[in-house]
């Protein structure tokens, strides 16, 4: 287990959030946002610059910088202290020119170019996507065998009409792999670190999946809050706080009381690039060792094998009516 950390003003631990923007709209992300603000926790969302007007069969619903309620919300936002970034050009795949006309509208709107690159589902653009995003031949052939997406990911490939890698000067950290410990350092306690397989991207990280609000409510609840705190470790959550944390305008009753009972702690609460750029400055930021870059890959993979078994069986759940 790693060391314990001394956070900015003596803060026993770290936490913040990175948002995924998949069907995020004004309406049902705001109040959560409001809440956020309220208690002190300065988070990370993305946001897609532009429209899709080919259609969308899962993301049809989510809000672009191009609604213009949404692009105000997200503006101030950004004046409060929270911090914008990139999920794509938009909720389907994306072609090089609408990309790079995607990273000039985020520019246009919000003042800068984006710190973070988040790859999105299944967009053919994503950088280093699918089984590319590990080097551990097993790993490897297990994802493709459970995927079968192999290749499908071409961001990268300076051969393919999805080809983008030449703008990532723009960002300085991309999100790769995940893990279910409240203590994302415990997974991968080097972070942010460089990649020489994954040059594009200058610095990379890892982070702790809660996929919507049930997974969140789990995560923190309070005996993960107390562990966090007692191993001074940081927990960068990512999650869709479009995915049911607000119903009818009121954020759900167990989030509220987490976060409240959160914020209550000696942590501090940044925004993920300021978070990450303070572990640069304690001397994280160079290569993996290769005995830790190995367990991350085998983690990680037992990790999403747990929460598609668990997410499966919830599902079963919610048919037989047994939850809401």
């Amino acid at each position: 287990m790693p060391q314990p950390l001394v956070f900015p003003g003596g803060r026993r631990f770290a936490f913040t959030i990175v948002d995924d923007t998949d069907v995020a709209t004004v309406a049902n992300v705001k109040p959560l946002y409001d809440l956020l603000h309220q208690l002190g926790m300065r988070t990370t969302k993305t946001v897609w610059p532009v429209g899709c007007p080919e259609g969308s069969r899962n993301y049809h619903s989510s809000q672009t910088l191009e609604d213009e309620d949404y692009c105000a919300f997200v503006l101030d936002l950004q004046r409060k202290g929270f911090e914008i970034t990139w999920h794509g050009a938009t909720m389907e795949s994306s072609r090089r020119e609408r990309t790079l006309v995607a990273l000039e509208r985020f520019r246009e709107r919000l003042g800068a170019y984006p710190r973070i690159h988040i790859n999105h589902s299944c967009n053919r653009e994503n950088l280093y996507w699918g089984s590319a995003r590990v080097d551990d031949t097993l790993v490897r052939t297990v994802l493709t065998r459970a995927t079968g997406a192999n290749g499908q990911y071409t961001g990268d490939a300076k051969s393919s009409p999805y080809y983008w890698g030449d703008k990532c000067a723009h960002f300085t950290y991309a999100r790769n792999l995940t893990c279910n410990d409240i203590n994302t350092a415990r997974f991968n306690p080097s972070m942010p670190y460089r990649d020489s397989q994954r040059p594009l991207i200058p610095l990379w990280f890892s982070a702790t999946d809660a996929e919507g609000l049930h997974e969140f409510n789990q995560l923190l609840r309070p005996s993960n809050q107390e562990r966090l705190e007692r191993e001074g470790g940081f927990c960068i959550l990512a999650t869709h706080l479009g995915k049911g944390y607000v119903r009818d305008g009121q954020v759900d009753p167990t989030a509220r009381r987490q976060l409240e009972a959160l914020a209550r702690r000696p942590g501090w609460f940044p925004t993920v690039s300021e978070l990450l750029d303070w572990l640069q400055i304690q001397g994280r930021g160079g290569e993996l060792s290769r005995d830790e870059w190995r367990g991350m890959q085998w983690r990680w993979l037992r990790d999403l094998g747990v929460r598609k078994l668990t997410g499966r069986r919830e599902r079963v759940r919610r048919i037989n009516g047994e939850i809401p």
